[in-house]
């Protein structure tokens, strides 16, 4: 029984959304933002990072409060504007090789608690409260929690009948992605939509954790206030086979003090193991890894496919993990040891060789993409994956759409 609603949104204009929406403040290399930000004044950068004018060192709560100031700026000069009434939108973007689709609502905190809202991945505290009192001093939210939703065909149907009316925006990045967004104002079809969502049951969380997390705790603090807006947080609502699940591969500084041929007869304990030489090879199933390590790639097949107890154990990011990071590597914490780094699935597997050529690492693992029936099953028996198994598509643009507290 999920439970959606229509808010009202901040949002562009329809002559600056091109201007003013940006993609997440970390994507951005130091040249590209000083390039946003010394040329573009629209860029809803300028609200993230505030202080770029001055380039001056101020404290969390002074930083927070510029960005709800220049946030308030904007909507002074009428560069962003509000909706007169809560609506729904649906959201459209078209990658080079994928189109993605999906709903964009207000979801509950009742349902985080009561987990239909279902989690797979572990939160640090340090950045759930990070970013829990940046809503507090800011007072809004422009990055939607993407949560995932069983196919369902009738919400599939509705998606394709909405596509072919007249859009509210529609414009292209420089990322040479197309970004088409629909608003859902009519009020059975608002309706609907709960109806559907209600009838559909346990929603999944792809991505965003810490935002999910972060807007509870929120919740938590200031419940007494009455501000009915802290009771939902802004979500993504995506059908589980339009998400675009990516592995996270590992690179390793060192072979923990093993010589080459110790380590291969190390890890020949647990893998059949295959020199590919020169061949770009990456896994092609679970529970296969690939492995780059003295100039040349490796298959790894793991021999003991069949002695796993749960869904945690069978995850190939644990396996990696239980057999090789810790045992061999010696590698326990997979968030802040240093020696070990993560690079996307999405980026070319020449990558991890380059890197690796360099010579400031040893040697990288890749891992074959986690399936959503795995993340699913994980969510429903309440267990963790571990650090960096998953890296998710879509990622949503700031700027787009903003969740007022």
């Amino acid at each position: 029984m999920a439970k959606i609603i229509p808010f009202k949104a901040v949002r562009p204009t329809l002559d600056k959304v091109s201007l003013v929406t940006s993609r997440s403040y970390d994507e951005y290399s130091a040249a590209e933002l000083a390039s946003q930000l010394d040329f573009n004044p629209f860029s809803f950068l300028h609200i993230l990072n505030p202080a770029y004018t001055n380039q001056q060192k101020i404290g969390l709560e002074k930083r927070f409060k510029l960005v709800a100031q220049k946030y308030n700026d904007f909507k002074n000069e009428n560069v962003l504007i509000k909706e007169e009434l809560p609506v729904f939108y649906l959201h459209e973007i078209q990658s080079k090789n994928k189109v993605f689709t999906g709903i964009i609502a207000g979801t509950s905190i009742d349902d985080y608690q009561k987990n239909i809202i279902k989690k797979h991945e572990d939160t640090l505290q340090y950045r759930v409260e990070f970013f829990k009192d940046y809503l507090h001093q800011t007072g809004f939210n422009t990055e939607p929690v993407l949560i995932t939703y069983p196919d369902n065909a009738a919400l599939n149907t509705w998606i394709e009948t909405k596509k072919s009316e007249n859009s509210l925006y529609e414009f292209s990045t420089t990322k040479k992605e197309k970004h088409i967004l629909w608003k859902i104002d009519n009020q059975s079809e608002i309706k609907w939509l709960q109806n559907k969502f209600e009838e559909i049951g346990d929603l999944y969380i792809a991505d965003g954790h810490h935002r999910s997390a972060s807007a509870e705790l929120l919740f938590e603090e200031d419940k007494s206030s009455g501000n009915p807006n802290l009771n939902h947080f802004m979500s993504f609502l995506m059908a589980e086979s339009n998400v675009k699940i990516y592995e996270y591969n590992r690179i390793i500084r060192d072979l923990n003090n093993y010589s080459k041929t110790e380590f291969l007869l190390l890890l020949a304990n647990y893998f059949w193991i295959k020199n590919k030489g020169q061949e770009l090879w990456k896994p092609t199933k679970k529970f296969e890894f690939g492995m780059y390590f003295d100039t040349e790639f490796y298959s790894l097949s793991l021999k003991d496919e069949n002695s796993f107890n749960s869904a945690l154990e069978s995850l190939d990011s644990q396996i990696l993990y239980e057999r090789v990071l810790k045992p061999i590597l010696g590698i326990i914490d997979l968030r802040n040891d240093e020696r070990i780094d993560y690079i996307p699935g999405n980026q070319s597997i020449m990558t991890i060789k380059e890197v690796i050529d360099e010579g400031e690492f040893e040697v990288g693992f890749m891992l074959f993409p986690t399936d959503i029936s795995e993340i699913k099953a994980l969510a429903d028996n309440n267990l963790i994956m571990p650090p960096k198994s998953t890296y998710i598509e879509p990622k949503f643009r700031s700027g787009l759409l903003i969740y007022e507290l």
